[in-house]
């Protein structure tokens, strides 16, 4: 499935005996099989970069954006140096993270629009001015390589977010891209196939002709930019050589899809969230992934001593609607697309937050079989907070331990958005739409709050332990028994086993747990969520900790 790393130390004792003074070396080999990372089972966490931490305040203001805006939407200073600071002090480490999505770095429009929610910035990303440079909101490109190994090597794969669908929209400073590239109306109705392609998501967001095949040039405003900045001869060149290599036309997308798939080459990230999915033509997708899956082929080559492992690059889909209950089709009423079939490994799975009111057997049970059935080979991405999602599961932040146990025990990927680990509210008085899910990290709280630490500390057991057993995300699951509650989930591959055991709901103090199916007497089990140790005998564990629940392993 995945390359399994294996460390072999050898241990050489020289045995010299009085009889016969010739030595005797005898090695005794000792093989430790660590645990492989999945993309399929993996923990990801998703956060908007200006909204969780500003590690540069030097950055907090370009470009002269400093008008007043609408509450929550204006550039708040988090910053590319912000998320390299607490990788480094080992927040996502502690979380059990193992995957970071950020939302996007490139340089977005310099002014802000007025449209029914009040004078808001490009802050979260998705108004593209220029794909090939980085926002100095965010950061430099110094910052994201520096990102990049630090994550690394601390076992964390890096996601960025690809806008193909449109740019920012036009402000009094930012015109409007050629006709050529864009178009400006009509707006999309969602009512069929091409009333979602071939139109604009809002007013004033110009729609890239994402289907022209037609030679276009550059628009006069980058080319000057680029003059400006002294890389006009360098960005031509690379361009000339890329469409010379793939035969592509000059079309829209295709420059595009050259600009994304170079942060692949250059800063070695291991995975794209594509945006907007099901508003561009399918086929698209078929030829983004192609050379992602080069530049990232290119990237390790050049860079052998970086390589982690033999994951291919990581792409997921945002199709708006998706449940995994329709396995691989979407259906815009008059045409299905099964948008697996065109590049992606997962989508993501905005039914989950409807599925996790059910008892914790129906759902686990339910997409056990789903992911080793239906989709097997690809994945979802199951999520309970986004920044787009007004109707979350908890909306009130009451149900924090609750949302941390279904997500992160169910089967798929699992995306923490920013704050669920804390509570972070998503109630912001004076906010308009989506901007009230998409306030700071609430890193005070964290570090004075008891309620609120005994909730991360919830959500970091349970994170380190779906971390460190891919068999959760992408294990058999099987039930033990009903009252109490407890399962397992197995996974095997050629080169990696992995079992493990979970109880929920669990009478606090002395419990009994039947782990007979899994585990044989006098093995060495450890409670990952109170730390006990406990030897099997007749086939059980029997443990006594102040918890309702229990994380088994072998030791």
């Amino acid at each position: 499935m995945k390359k399994i790393f294996i460390s072999i130390i050898y241990i050489v004792t020289l045995l010299i005996s009085c009889d016969n003074p010739k030595q005797k070396e005898i090695a005794k080999v000792e093989t430790k099989i660590q645990t492989p990372f999945i993309w399929e089972g993996a923990n990801l966490y998703f956060l908007l970069t200006d909204r969780f931490n500003n590690g540069d305040q030097t950055n907090d203001i370009n470009y002269n954006r400093t008008k007043e805006t609408a509450i929550l939407r204006d550039f708040e200073g988090g910053d590319i140096k912000g998320i390299i600071q607490k990788i480094e002090e080992g927040y996502f480490t502690d979380l059990g993270i193992n995957a970071i999505w950020f939302t996007p770095v490139v340089e977005q429009i310099h002014g802000g629009t007025d449209e029914g929610t009040g004078f808001t910035y490009g802050f979260h990303g998705y108004w593209t001015k220029d794909w090939t440079a980085l926002d100095p909101n965010f950061g430099t490109k110094e910052d994201l390589h520096e990102l990049v190994n630090v994550a690394h090597k601390n076992g964390i794969r890096i996601v960025m977010d690809a806008v193909i669908n449109h740019t920012g929209p036009v402000t009094d400073l930012d015109t409007v891209w050629p006709n050529d590239w864009v178009r400006t109306e009509p707006q999309c109705n969602y009512q069929s196939y091409k009333t979602t392609t071939a139109c604009t998501l809002v007013k004033n967001l110009p729609d890239i002709l994402t289907e022209s095949d037609q030679n276009v040039e550059l628009p006069d405003f980058l080319v000057q930019k680029w003059k400006n900045e002294g890389r006009y001869e360098q960005e031509i060149a690379e361009l000339d050589a890329f469409f010379e290599r793939t035969g592509y036309p000059r079309a829209p997308r295709f420059y595009i899809i050259k600009w994304l798939t170079d942060y692949i080459t250059e800063f070695g990230i291991d995975g794209y969230r594509a945006d907007t999915v099901k508003h561009i033509e399918e086929s698209v997708w078929s030829d983004f992934k192609e050379q992602c899956d080069f530049a990232f082929a290119e990237w390790k080559k050049s860079h052998p001593d970086k390589v982690l492992d033999d994951n291919n690059f990581f792409l997921f889909a945002e199709v708006y609607g998706y449940n995994i209950s329709n396995a691989k089709a979407f259906d815009f009423g008059d045409k299905k697309v099964n948008y697996f079939d065109y590049g992606f490994d997962a989508m993501i799975n905005f039914e989950f937050k409807y599925n996790s009111k059910n008892d914790y057997e129906e759902n686990f049970l339910r997409y056990s079989n789903i992911l080793n059935n239906e989709i097997k080979g690809n994945t979802v991405i199951n999520y309970l907070t986004s920044h787009d999602d007004g109707d979350p599961f908890d909306k009130e932040r009451k149900k924090s331990i609750e949302t941390a146990t279904k997500l992160l025990l169910s089967p798929g990927i699992s995306q923490v958005y920013y704050g669920d680990e804390s509570a972070r509210s998503l109630i912001i008085e004076g906010t308009e739409g989506d901007a009230t899910l998409r306030s700071n990290m609430n890193w005070e709280q964290i570090n004075s709050d008891k309620k609120t630490q005994e909730i991360l500390n919830h959500w970091q057991k349970l994170g380190q332990f779906r971390r460190d057993h891919p068999a959760i995300g992408v294990g058999i699951h099987h039930m033990i028994s009903k009252t109490p509650y407890v399962f397992s989930r197995t996974l095997k591959t050629d080169n990696f086993f992995d079992k493990i055991i979970v109880g929920l709901d669990l009478p606090i103090g002395s419990k009994q747990i039947n782990i007979s199916l899994i585990f044989k007497d006098g093995d060495v089990l450890i409670d990952k969520y109170s730390e006990k140790e406990v030897t099997v005998k007749n086939g059980s564990a029997n443990l006594n900790t102040p918890f309702d629940i229990v994380l088994l392993e072998k030791k």
